[in-house]
């Protein structure tokens, strides 16, 4: 049987480990992707200058060649249902028996802004994390922090906010950041959580506006009010959405354009077709964009692929209704959610700290373990 991962995020990167296992039933795997995959749990420690630029990178490339996975350094561009092909960006098609879908999502950008200079988007994060960079530039030739706009208010865009605080601390400068978001309600924290989080990052230098950016012009941006603001650098953390080879698919997909599953992780327009993570949701059980749906479904889509092999059953995934989340406030704190309980705290990041790099070690120690040994995953 062949099945074709489309996507290299978490839950395709378990699948490629386990290619032994599912060799064993009968599959053969074939991931498009490309080479390197960048972890966003570390993004912010990253960004903020707490890490490494590369310490989230993971080589795929590597990792489905020591498992033994046909890998395509390529991306989708379409799908033949009727004939079931892939087809390749770069020219050329991939027959499927199934297809799977872990493809993320993008940046929603309804005033149309990434095309303006001085725009970084939250999303893809090769291109947040040039930010750095470019930012430690401008503060070695003037010795100040770049007037820095944050537009979005959920919990990326204060986590990235926070991250370029630490930054520009980590440099010895005042940040200059604002925060722009329309809606006064953050229903992504408890309100606790919400009122310790702003005083801290207000008493670091960020300031809050309920407003919305809608123009960028050199050196500005103009909000919603009229007001122009000074503005070197514009960070777009406006909400995901599906990207947009789903809507060129031919298949269900909600109104931020994720594919509509079932719970066993199938389409509702193909059984044949996959989805899961951030490109994915299931009807009826919507979640956000976050990673851990994406870990947890992995076990499911291995063994429902298996049973499809086999004409057996599959099996429902059941999304949790609550979920740890910690954010990295770039100044060695972290706040951290579980449902409607919370702590803020130099414990909650190193727990963050454990759990991704200990995500991201198990990846590269079983690429080097199994490649030095020449095991078949």
């Amino acid at each position: 049987m062949q099945i074709v991962l489309v996507g290299a995020g978490h839950a395709h990167l378990h699948l490629v480990r386990q290619a032994g296992a599912l060799r064993r039933t009968g599959i053969d795997l074939t991931l498009i992707s490309p080479a390197t995959f960048l972890y966003s749990g570390l993004a912010s420690a990253a960004l903020s200058g707490g890490m490494a630029l590369d310490v989230g990178e993971i080589d795929v490339a590597r990792l489905a060649a020591t498992h033994g996975v046909r890998h395509l350094a390529d991306t989708a561009q379409a799908l033949d249902r009727d004939r079931r092909e892939v087809q390749l960006t770069g020219g050329g098609t991939v027959s499927y028996d199934a297809v799977s879908f872990n493809i993320g999502s993008r940046l929603h950008d309804p005033e149309r802004l990434l095309s303006e200079p001085g725009v970084w988007p939250a999303k893809p994060l090769d291109a947040l994390l040039s930010l750095r960079p470019m930012i430690e530039a401008r503060i070695a030739d003037t010795g100040k922090c770049p007037a820095i706009v944050v537009a979005g208010g959920g919990q990326s865009a204060n986590e990235l906010a926070a991250a370029l605080c630490g930054l520009c601390e980590r440099h010895g400068v005042t940040p200059q950041i604002v925060v722009i978001h329309p809606d006064t309600a953050q229903t992504w924290a408890p309100p606790g959580a919400w009122r310790r989080l702003r005083a801290q990052m207000r008493h670091r230098g960020v300031d809050f506006r309920n407003d919305r950016v809608i123009r960028r012009s050199p050196g500005r941006c103009q909000l919603a009010s009229e007001e122009l603001l000074d503005c070197e650098v514009l960070l777009l953390a406006t909400g995901l959405v599906g990207p947009d080879l789903l809507g060129r698919l031919g298949l269900a997909v909600n109104d931020r354009g994720r594919i509509v599953t079932t719970a066993t992780l199938q389409s509702i327009s193909d059984p044949r077709v996959f989805a899961v993570g951030d490109c994915a949701v299931i009807a009826g059980a919507e979640r956000p964009c976050a990673g851990v749906f994406g870990v947890r479904a992995a076990p499911i889509l291995l063994k429902n692929l298996m049973a499809l092999s086999r004409n057996m059953p599959l099996t429902a995934y059941r999304p949790p209704t609550r979920w740890l989340s910690i954010m990295d406030l770039g100044n060695g704190t972290g706040l951290a959610q579980w449902g409607r309980a919370w702590w803020l705290g130099a414990m909650a990041l190193r727990w963050k700290r454990w759990l991704d790099l200990g995500f991201v070690r198990s990846i590269r120690s079983a690429e080097v373990r199994l490649h030095a040994e020449g095991i078949d995953g």
